[in-house]
């Protein structure tokens, strides 16, 4: 039973700095049991910061970050993993002298729940078409698609995904998008950062905008279309 009161996630007055660089400057948001939840904003906004920030590896961060009733700010990321998080960063961290199969098993398996690897082919066959293959020759989407495939089988239940269609062909998107939908049919709860508001308009059941490292505004899905002035002064959509 999902429980739509109480935030799974709630961040408040998150602070975080790289060096003497302030970049993240009193972030609030929550995310819900089952909810997909987005992050827009322009580049430099500081939204993978705030996953970062999150998943402790930033470590020069203030404020409080509780996930199901539990205080994450103090704790390393492998204590944060073990809670019930996963981070897919941007960049997808593909190992390049590892092939795919190898890839996908590495992460532990840090709580159970998490999806079997033949699950995980049926979300993305050409991962399962690709196991011998090496992770430098695969495509952008598939690197993704592995990346993605790979923090599934953690045990995590929320899932923060950093930029999951950048660079990537219309159709690939379409699929990421699908994939993002059947996780959340399936219970799993996505936090999502995006600049492509177009893709997360099709994923996302609430938005939060942030600029200068704060958030600015917030919406449901279904307040979208009333608030495209403000989106696009933001945006630039």
């Amino acid at each position: 039973m999902l429980d739509k009161t109480n935030p799974m996630l709630a961040v408040r007055d998150l602070q975080a700095w790289y060096g003497e660089s302030h970049i993240l400057h009193g972030v609030n948001f929550d995310v819900r049991e089952g909810e997909v939840v987005c992050l827009l904003g322009r580049n430099g906004a500081g939204k993978t910061t705030t996953l970062k920030s999150i998943m402790g590896i930033v470590g020069n961060r203030r404020g409080s970050v509780m996930f199901e009733g539990k205080e994450l700010i103090g704790r390393t990321s492998d204590k944060i993993a073990r809670a019930g998080l996963a981070f897919c960063p941007e960049e997808r961290g593909i190992f390049s002298s590892l092939d795919v199969a190898e890839n996908l098993v590495l992460p532990p398996e840090v709580r159970p729940g998490g999806l079997s690897l033949d699950r995980i082919f049926e979300l993305f066959p050409n991962v399962k078409e690709r196991l011998k293959s090496q992770g430098t020759k695969l495509s952008g989407g598939e690197q993704q698609m592995l990346a993605i495939g790979r923090i599934l089988r953690t045990g995590a239940r929320l899932l923060l995904l950093d930029e999951p269609t950048e660079g990537l062909a219309p159709v690939i998107i379409q699929q990421i998008g699908k994939t993002i939908r059947t996780l959340k049919e399936q219970g799993f709860t996505i936090l999502l950062v995006e600049q492509n508001f177009r893709f997360a308009s099709t994923v996302a059941d609430r938005f939060y905008v942030m600029e200068h490292g704060t958030v600015k505004e917030s919406f449901e899905s279904a307040e979208l279309a009333a608030n495209m002035d403000k989106l696009h002064e933001y945006l630039g959509v």
